[in-house]
């Protein structure tokens, strides 16, 4: 029941996107990005969320296409997932060490999706990755996956490291956050009553 497919076409990117929320953190990504693959596969890893994602998009112009609309279909999956939200922890937090960086995460599956991002690069590239568009990826699935969403930067020299770091810190929050929570299997973890 906590699994998710979509398709997104535009002219711009064609996606498909399958998730797996009780998975084991298996990943099977192709988006003609290299660096952006690894830190999705790192995503899924420490998530222990399945993903699947299968992209195409206008690199002969930039990557920025490309990992954006990743990052809406992963958020719009996440929310087709997650359902009603019935029985989930809803928040989650962690403070994650890589080498020289240090990230802090905390977020909320509010469904009122909002990003507090302090995290100064050192570089405008990893490679030949632009270091903006880690940015425009979380923005994307904050958005599109309803997630109150806040990643800071404590330390951090090596613009690789630091943007590995924000996606370890931010799958070991959202791990927190959709696992089920036996003391509360049945509810809504709302006082509202819906999410």
């Amino acid at each position: 029941m906590r699994k998710a497919n979509l398709t997104r076409n535009t002219n711009e990117t064609k996606i498909y996107v399958e998730i797996n929320l009780d998975g084991t953190g298996q990943s099977a990504i192709e988006t003609g990005v290299g660096f952006f693959d690894h830190m999705l596969d790192q995503l899924a890893r420490h998530s222990l969320i399945d993903i699947e994602v299968k992209a195409t998009g206008d690199l002969h112009i930039d990557d920025h296409h490309t990992v954006e609309d990743v990052g809406i279909a992963l958020g719009q999956a996440l929310t087709q997932a997650l359902g009603d939200k019935r029985g989930i922890r809803r928040y989650g937090n962690f403070h994650l060490a890589m080498d020289d960086a240090q990230i802090r995460c905390a977020l909320d599956l509010s469904a009122r999706p909002y990003l507090v991002w302090n995290m100064p690069f050192p570089t405008a590239k990893i490679g030949s990755f632009d270091t903006e568009l880690v940015r425009e990826f979380f923005q994307a699935l904050a958005t599109h996956g309803g997630i109150t969403l806040h990643v800071d930067m404590i330390h951090g020299i090596n613009s690789h490291h630091i943007a590995e770091a924000a996606f370890k810190a931010v799958a070991r929050a959202l791990r927190e956050a959709v696992e089920p929570d036996p003391r509360r299997a049945d509810a809504i973890p709302s006082t509202k009553g819906s999410l």
